[in-house]
């Protein structure tokens, strides 16, 4: 199913006005989530907050499925959180650590992640330890193997696609290995729910973090968390709240059984129908044509790219997302990001936060395309970008 491109353009106001390549930073949100967040502001402002909720329950409720649905989970598998930071730790710091027990992660892991390891190490006397990469630059398999083969591995934690080299994890393969060792596999999708095809049956991992921003298009202040059946009972959450659990006596309390036990109360309402509305509309384009879209738009950009002198593509991996980096000679990332913005074109800049792979703390440019990009505006970023000194 191929998308129309000009109908998608059309249903998203931010493109008769930039040329957006910030996706893998803040996607531009399509009309329809635009629509439900001010509806439902709109209907809170006029009837109250509580009484909004209550008039809106069906579309509060509609996120389950919607993202349930999205992701090839089922519905009491879904938890909706505040953003991909908080969903990953609730899930994370639930998992009881003992001393000994180890942590495998990548050389791409995200920097808050990074941070939440040493802390539990140090909390609970576990181990971090960095599986190297392949020469694609991705996770080695073959390492993963050897490393889970030597027993004490309580966690695999990977990023499906990290923020900063281009480059799409095996996530799968990875899911097949950790299944066998019968370790815990937690993935962070932040970067690739929205743009690629993420199936937590087919990937096999036993919790997924992701944002509503990025490339799924959805509000700010958004996030979602899968934990498989099998384990969510397992696994009690480091904050709980009477929404979370149930207090049964004046010294008891029962977690609920269903993933919502990661979630509070309190929540971004608007912003909760605005994620579930996201998920609805990227499974009516089609997640599949989607990533070829977004797939066949990055590769051409990073051909033009490595073609002009002075410009170099920093991406790695033998397959490869709708992440660009690049550097210019003779510019620093920031400025060229500056100089870009003043012709109307939107990127970002990598921070080279990337402490377990000192190759890859390198300051550069990153441009994110998503399905509504056009070609006309992949050249319009080329012809605006600085000449290399």
């Amino acid at each position: 199913m191929d998308i129309d491109i000009d109908k998608a353009r059309a249903d998203t106001p931010g493109c008769a006005r930039v040329a957006h390549f910030n996706n893998a930073g803040a996607a531009l949100p399509p009309r329809p989530v635009i629509d439900a967040v001010n509806g439902h502001l709109e209907l809170e402002a006029l009837t109250g907050g509580y009484e909004a909720y209550e008039q809106a329950s069906a579309a509060v409720e509609r996120f389950y499925d919607a993202v349930a649905g999205l992701l090839g989970a089922d519905r009491d598998e879904i938890a909706y959180v505040e953003n991909a930071t908080r969903a990953w730790d609730m899930v994370f710091y639930a998992i009881p650590f003992r001393r000994g027990d180890r942590i495998l992660t990548t050389t791409s892991e995200y920097a808050s992640n990074g941070i939440a390891y040493q802390q539990v190490a140090r909390a609970r006397g576990a181990r971090v330890e960095v599986v190297p990469d392949d020469a694609d630059g991705q996770i080695s398999l073959k390492a993963l193997e050897t490393e889970l083969a030597k027993g004490d591995v309580r966690l695999v934690s990977l990023n499906h696609v990290p923020t900063h080299n281009g480059l799409v994890n095996p996530a799968a393969e990875v899911g097949r290995l950790t299944r066998a060792a019968g370790a815990l596999y937690l993935l962070d999708a932040c970067q690739s729910v929205g743009q690629l095809t993420v199936d937590v049956r087919e990937i096999g991992c036993d919790m997924l973090s992701a944002t509503g921003r990025k490339f799924l298009r959805g509000p700010r202040g958004t996030g979602l968390l899968y934990v498989r059946r099998d384990v969510l009972r397992t696994l009690e959450p480091p904050f709980l709240d009477l929404h979370s659990a149930a207090w049964t006596a004046p010294d008891e309390y029962v977690v609920r059984d269903d993933a919502r036990r990661f979630e509070t109360w309190e929540r971004y309402v608007a912003g909760q129908i605005g994620l579930g509305v996201a998920a609805d509309y990227a499974v009516a384009l089609g997640v599949a044509a989607i990533e070829e879209r977004v797939t066949a738009l990055a590769a051409g950009l990073r051909d033009e790219l490595a073609a002009r002198p002075g410009v170099s593509v920093l991406d790695r991996g033998a397959r490869r997302s709708g992440i660009v980096t690049f550097t210019v000679d003779g510019h620093e990332a920031a400025d060229v990001k500056l100089a870009l913005r003043e012709q109307g074109v939107n990127v970002s800049v990598t921070s080279g936060e990337q402490r377990f792979d000192p190759s890859g703390a390198v300051s550069a440019v990153r441009a994110s395309v998503h399905y509504y990009n056009t070609e006309e505006e992949v050249e319009r970023l080329l012809r605006a970008l600085p000449r290399p000194a």
